[in-house]
């Protein structure tokens, strides 16, 4: 039988488990350069702020739409 035990809720909401399917961070993408493409993209394309092509540049989803941000 399964007991329900908020210690152990409280901890998987925390994120402070060991979960086998989650990545570690390190495995992550880096925000830093990933940030700094985009920033050069809309200075060599002169893309304002605000606009949509502002939006689509940054908010775009290639690896799930396909779509591409220029």
């Amino acid at each position: 039988m399964n007991e329900y035990d908020p210690l152990q809720e409280l901890k998987v909401l925390a994120g402070i488990t060991n979960k086998p399917n989650w990545q570690p961070y390190s495995m992550g993408s880096n925000v830093s350069i990933t940030g700094q493409e985009k920033a050069d993209l809309q200075r060599k394309h002169d893309i304002r702020p605000g606009t949509p092509e502002w939006f689509k540049l940054w908010f775009a989803k290639p690896y799930l739409t396909g779509e591409k941000p220029i």
